[in-house]
């Protein structure tokens, strides 16, 4: 899983940092008309950068232990950066507020990814 995780951590990354430098440069003029929404974009890039950098981590913790929760621990915080941050672009890209519901599901799945490192570094 370790190659797995690097790939898929540096692919969120390269879409991380090119939407923060899309939102700070692109949808400066839209952030003006729509100021809320900006805070809500940083949040979606924050969430997405720092999730992909925990998955390098993970993917390097996955070389040192033999433990399903590692595995269970990189697709739950894979999928909660594409639910969490995936959601909030889509509502600042469409407007659609109800697309706010689903957020918290990404969320859930980033808690349940770091408790399931956290147990298999306890168990480990």
């Amino acid at each position: 899983m370790e190659k797995t995780f690097v790939m898929l951590a540096a692919a969120l990354m390269f879409l991380g940092v090119g939407a923060g430098a899309f939102g700070a440069h692109a949808l400066s003029d839209y952030f003006t008309k729509f100021p809320n929404y900006a805070a809500t974009f940083d949040t979606a890039v924050r969430y997405h950068t720092l999730h992909a950098l925990a998955l390098l981590g993970i993917a390097w913790f996955s070389t040192r232990t033999d433990s399903a929760l590692i595995d269970w621990s990189g697709w739950l915080i894979f999928v909660g950066v594409l639910i969490f941050s995936g959601s909030l672009y889509l509502l600042v890209a469409t407007g659609k507020s109800w697309l706010g519901a689903i957020t918290p599901i990404g969320g859930v799945a980033f808690l349940a990814g770091w408790a399931c490192l956290f147990l298999a570094a306890l168990r480990g």
